[in-house]
């Protein structure tokens, strides 16, 4: 698939076969990932994997589709509010980038957005100085969802003088 298919055809998967996934391959994902823009260099997204314990103690309702692999990525807070900002567009890329190279090579990711309350930020050892963006769920789709139907970009372009 060239990118152009890869990004139209790329879906958020609810359910994972019980396949393992190449620990290998996430890597270098994330490796791809870590090319994307970020303002001054500041690299602020970190990856934690998330065992079974805490995977069990998070209690998500669908238990992310049963996806075998589960990762938490936070974004490091900046010197300032701006930064700090910039730093989480910036490790939204970074997720949107492992998320297209996922897709590319046929596997599937589930991003959610479980991570946000205090009490799982706890139980995931969040620190203060960080944001946690999201928890992916990453394996082999034992389903991929037809696409929803999106705004006609045209509607969404102004021209300004």
């Amino acid at each position: 698939m060239n990118i152009i298919e890869v990004i139209k055809n790329r879906r958020n998967i609810k359910k994972f076969k019980p396949n393992t996934v190449n620990l290998d391959e996430i890597q270098s994902w994330l490796e791809a990932a870590a090319m994307a823009p970020n303002h001054r260099m500041t690299e602020p997204w970190e990856v934690y994997f998330i065992g079974q314990e805490t995977r069990a103690k998070l209690n998500h309702k669908t238990d992310f589709g049963k996806a075998p692999v589960l990762i938490a990525v936070l974004s490091k807070h900046g010197a300032t509010t701006v930064e700090t900002e910039e730093n989480a567009m910036a490790t939204a890329c970074f997720i949107q980038n492992f998320n297209l190279a996922a897709w590319a090579e046929g596997m599937g990711t589930f991003w959610s957005s479980i991570g946000i309350t205090g009490k799982n930020r706890q139980l995931l050892g969040v620190p203060d100085n960080y944001d946690l963006i999201g928890v992916l769920g990453i394996g082999y789709p034992e389903e991929v969802p037809p696409p929803k139907p999106r705004t006609p970009i045209i509607n969404k372009i102004k021209n300004l003088p």
